[in-house]
C-alpha cells in the first residue's frame, strides 16, 4: 500500500507542519509565561505551598518585571540618542550643500582648488544681513552713527558675543562700474559689507533675500539669521535677549506676523502678479512675518539654501519667505516688540526700563525720513551703547 500525500493548506504548506507549529508556539509561550511572570508548572501547583515560597515567586516576577522596564528605558534612551545623530547628520549633509550652492551663487566662502573649504564655518549667536541699495549711502551712513557697532567694536561684537552685522548687497547690471567701484571704496574703509553674486533692482528683493540666506548659511553657522531693512532702528541687546528665548526649538520664524490683503489691480504699491492663486479677488495673505525685521533659525536657513532653485518668489519678498515654510513644521512667532513704532511710542517703554528690539513706522515701512531721524529715535529709544556688552545670550 503506497503511502498518501501529506494534507496542504494555503500556499501548499504541509497541514502537519502549521500544526507542529502552533504546538511549538504553544510551549514557548508558555516558556515565556514562566521566564518573566513567574508562572509555575501546572503540577507542580501546590494548595498547601508555604508563603516563603510565594514571596519568592512574586520577587521573581517582579524582577523580570523591572528587568524588562529597564530594557525598554535603556532601548528609548538609545533611539533617542540615534534620532539626535540622524537629525545632527541631516543638517550636516544639508550644509554640505548649501555650501556648494552658496557658492555657486557668489558666496564668499573660500574653495580650495581639490574642492576643499579652506576652513570650517565660524560658529556664531546670530547673523543679521542689513539689506541696502546703491542708492542708500547717506542710509548706511546714519546706522554706523547709532546703533551700529564700528572697527574694533564691530570685530569684538563677534568675537565675545557671536554677533555677524553686515550690509547686504549685490552688484550693479554693469559689473564693475562706478556704483560697484563705490560699494568697493565704502567696504575698504569701513569691512562692513556682504557682497552677493546679485544684480540688484527693487523687482528681485525675494531673489536677493532667498540668495542672501543661502549665502549666509555657506559662511556662517549660526543659531538664528536675521533679515532687516536699512531704514529701521535696532537695539541689538533687545534683539539678543528675545532670540535666546527660542534657541532651543529647531524651526522658529520670528516676527511681527501679519496678513494684509492681495493687490490684484495693476499699478498700485505692492502689486501680485499672481493673485488668482490667493482666491478670489479681496482675500488676504497667508499669515508670514512684516519684511522690515525678521529671523529664521539655522534649520530654516538652511532649508532654503538647500532647495533655493525650487523655491517659488511672488513679488513682495516678505510673501515669499512666508510661502516657503508653508507645508513644514514650523512655528511662527508673532513678536510685537520687533515693529514698535517711533517715538513716543519705543520712548515710552525704554523709560519704562522695557526698550523695543526694532522701531520703525508703519506708515512708511520704515523710519519716515530715517536718514534725519535715525540718530534722534536712537537717542529717544536706544538701550543704550553699553546694553550690548552687559547682555548674557
Amino acid at each position: 500500500m503506497g503511502l498518501s500525500r501529506p494534507h496542504k493548506v494555503g500556499n501548499g504548506v504541509p497541514a502537519r507542519w502549521v500544526s507542529l507549529f502552533c504546538i511549538a508556539s504553544f510551549f514557548l509561550g508558555v516558556l515565556v509565561v514562566n521566564r518573566f511572570w513567574g508562572v509555575p508548572d501546572p503540577e507542580k501547583i501546590d494548595e498547601e505551598a508555604a508563603p516563603l515560597e510565594k514571596d519568592q515567586s512574586r520577587r521573581e516576577a517582579a524582577n523580570g518585571v523591572g528587568d524588562i522596564l529597564s530594557q525598554v528605558s535603556q532601548t528609548h534612551d538609545v533611539i533617542m540618542a540615534l534620532d539626535k545623530t540622524i537629525s545632527t547628520l541631516e543638517v550636516q549633509l544639508a550644509t554640505a550643500r548649501s555650501s556648494k550652492y552658496g557658492n555657486d551663487e557668489g558666496s564668499p566662502m573660500v574653495i580650495k582648488p581639490g574642492g576643499e573649504p579652506l576652513k570650517e564655518r565660524q560658529k556664531v549667536f546670530f547673523v543679521m544681513g542689513i539689506m541696502t541699495a546703491f542708492s542708500s549711502r547717506k542710509r548706511r551712513e546714519s546706522i554706523r552713527e547709532t546703533w551700529m557697532p564700528q572697527g574694533d567694536e564691530l570685530k569684538k561684537l563677534e568675537e565675545e558675543k557671536g554677533i555677524i552685522m553686515r550690509f547686504v548687497i549685490g552688484h550693479s547690471a554693469t559689473t564693475g562700474g562706478v556704483l560697484d567701484r563705490a560699494i568697493e571704496a565704502e567696504e575698504e574703509k569701513h569691512k562692513d559689507f556682504f557682497r552677493l553674486n546679485h544684480i540688484e533692482g527693487y523687482r528681485e528683493l525675494s531673489s536677493k533675500t532667498q540668495i542672501y540666506f543661502t549665502a549666509a548659511v555657506s559662511k556662517w553657522d549660526a543659531d538664528f539669521y536675521i533679515k532687516v531693512d536699512d531704514d529701521v532702528h535696532i537695539n541689538l541687546g533687545m534683539v539678543g535677549s528675545t532670540l535666546a528665548r527660542h534657541r532651543s526649538k529647531p524651526r522658529t520664524y520670528i516676527g511681527c506676523m501679519k496678513s494684509g490683503p492681495v493687490l490684484a489691480n495693476k499699478g498700485v504699491k505692492y502689486h501680485e502678479p499672481e493673485y488668482w492663486k490667493f482666491g478670489e479677488e479681496g482675500n488676504k495673505y497667508f499669515r508670514h512675518a512684516t519684511g522690515q525685521i525678521y529671523a529664521i533659525s539655522k534649520d530654516l536657513a538652511t532649508y532654503i539654501s538647500v532647495h533655493h532653485h525650487i523655491l517659488h518668489k511672488y513679488a513682495n519678498e516678505d510673501v515669499s519667505l512666508g510661502s516657503w515654510f508653508i507645508g513644514l513644521d514650523v512655528e511662527h512667532i508673532d513678536e510685537r516688540s520687533l515693529c514698535c513704532g517711533t517715538p513716543p511710542e519705543c520712548e515710552w517703554k525704554a523709560q519704562a526700563g522695557n526698550p523695543c528690539a526694532a522701531s520703525f513706522d508703519w506708515s512708511c515701512s520704515g523710519i519716515c525720513k530715517s536718514v534725519e531721524r535715525m540718530e534722534e529715535v536712537h537717542e529717544r529709544c536706544g538701550e543704550g551703547d553699553e546694553a550690548i556688552w552687559h547682555t548674557s545670550f
